[in-house]
């Protein structure tokens, strides 16, 4: 049986998991397919209680995720807290679509964050990446059905109160 946690709790656990995931390294030929899972546990998140989670929590995570990436300090912030924004701004319209549209909506924000990214990575000349960069969308979109009933399943085993 899994213990109660407040909510402060298993979002930084399902954050981690997220980072985690981000920091295992993968072989070339798949480095670009690779889901955006930070992103992707950001979004939940903020649709899942956005009074609670939003630009300033995105915001945080993406500093760690500027660490860990070893980027400009500032730029997956950046792109994050709009995601956060954005998932927040539209929260009440996103949770009641389907799980598909969902996942179209999911990608699209992940494909804003990845082209944004991209961009930065470019003009600032410290990594060059192709349109390929922008697969990770993909993937992301498609695990966002399989994401969202684990993180909401987790959410609902330990989250003591959510609302």
């Amino acid at each position: 049986m899994i213990s109660r946690l407040n909510w402060p709790g298993a979002i930084g656990i399902s954050l981690l998991v997220a980072l985690l995931l981000t920091a295992i390294p993968l072989p070339d030929w798949v480095q670009s397919w690779r889901p955006a899972w930070v992103a992707i546990t950001v979004i939940y998140w903020c649709l899942a209680i956005p009074e609670r989670i939003g630009v300033f929590v995105a915001w945080s995570i993406g500093l760690v995720l500027d660490v860990l990436h070893g980027s400009i300090l500032g730029q997956h912030a950046l792109g994050l807290a709009t995601v956060g924004y954005i998932a927040v701004l539209y929260h009440q319209r996103i949770r009641v679509f389907p799980l598909v549209q969902q996942s179209l909506v999911v990608g699209s924000m992940v494909f804003f964050y990845l082209g944004g990214m991209s961009f930065i990575y470019n003009m600032l000349g410290s990594r060059h990446y192709g349109p390929e960069y922008l697969l990770g969308a993909v993937t992301s979109a498609l695990l966002w059905p399989w994401a969202y009933i684990v993180l909401r399943d987790f959410r609902r085993k330990t989250v003591t109160s959510a609302r």
